[in-house]
């Protein structure tokens, strides 16, 4: 397999100089170029065709936004957004991940260790978006679609649960917006940065008729409320009951993550019937045990179709488990999950 061809695009020289000694350390990534601000990276993506996009948000004469914006629209490619860790670079990177963006990661700093650990998050995330499926269908969002009506009998009193990784974020911009204002609660974990998770629950919030929040401890789970689990430090659980509390506990990774999928299925998977679950897009397999669990004690499960997917990891591995029922397009995704918490 040839290595992932990628173009770094920073004004910085000192970051390019940074990300192309991180990137060209790793046998299985080639940096193809360098280039400064958006008008020179145009000329070298059609020069070099490259694999993935490396796109710093902050730029001069055109910022990471509006570039990535016209990548999306005219030649739609794998993009993973550089950030810096300030409020300002959480909302504009969760926006770059709405618009299409494959991926987001913090621009390496600190001291050789903390280093050390972004270039290994680094060179993972760009690795994993050289196997990502970007669609121009995909890139350009439109007006957000209406949410579905409640249904006449009602929903019954279930908890709905989501796991999401790589491309995640665009798909829960899909989703949730079309979600009624008195739906079961919903809790999710998606894979991303802990400085970016609360501008994620806040920018959802502005778009969905269900209130979305970044979960904290002991908060009580109710209707018509999304609970986003907050990135890095601990798993999110539901403790407790259909009518129970978030609980936040430190632990180690699973499946590689914290927070994980498995750990938040795993605790829905005691409400048996009452409990329904979706995995959507991302890298790996988290998640699947979990939804494994969660079907063996009567929930309704199903998982994300390969075709509307980014990257068809965590939906394939839940699939071929068994622990999904069904597998089900991001556009038919939320009709399906309401359907099963249908009275």
């Amino acid at each position: 397999m040839r290595p992932v061809r990628a173009l770094i695009v920073d004004d910085s020289a000192s970051m390019r100089a940074v990300l192309n000694r991180i990137l060209s350390a790793d046998p299985d990534i080639e940096v193809v170029g360098m280039a400064p601000e958006p008008h020179a990276a145009r000329a070298m993506i059609k020069e070099l065709n490259p694999d993935v996009i490396t796109l710093d948000i902050e730029m001069p004469k055109m910022d990471g936004l509006s570039f990535l914006e016209k990548i999306m629209r005219l030649r739609p490619m794998p993009v993973v957004m550089c950030s810096t860790l300030t409020a300002r670079g959480a909302e504009a990177t969760v926006e770059a991940l709405r618009l299409g963006a494959v991926d987001c990661i913090a621009k390496p700093t600190g001291n050789p260790l903390e280093i050390a650990q972004d270039a290994s998050m680094l060179c993972r995330t760009v690795r994993n978006a050289g196997r990502a499926s970007v669609r121009r269908s995909l890139a350009a969002p439109g007006p957000t679609a209406a949410a579905i009506r409640t249904p006449a009998g009602g929903f019954r009193d279930t908890v709905i649960a989501i796991g999401a990784s790589t491309g995640g974020v665009e798909a829960l911009f899909e989703l949730l917006p079309r979600l009624p204002a008195d739906c079961p609660p919903v809790l999710v974990v998606q894979h991303m940065p802990a400085s970016f998770t609360g501008s994620f629950a806040a920018r959802l919030d502005r778009e969905c008729q269900v209130r979305v929040v970044e979960a904290t401890d002991a908060t009580p789970v109710v209707r018509g409320t999304v609970y986003i689990a907050p990135g890095g430090a601990t798993h999110m659980e539901l403790a407790g009951g259909r009518f129970g509390r978030i609980r936040l506990r430190a632990g180690d990774l699973v499946a590689g993550h914290r927070p994980s999928v498995d750990v938040l299925f795993r605790s829905v998977a005691e409400l048996g019937s009452a409990a329904v679950g979706a995995i959507l897009t991302g890298m790996g397999s988290d998640g699947a045990q979990g939804m494994l669990a969660m079907r063996q004690a009567g929930a309704r499960t199903m998982s994300q179709s390969r075709e509307s997917c980014v990257i068809y990891g965590m939906p394939r591995a839940a699939f071929e488990l068994g622990a999904a029922e069904r597998e089900i397009s991001l556009s038919n995704m939320p009709e399906a999950i309401l359907g099963a918490c249908r009275n």
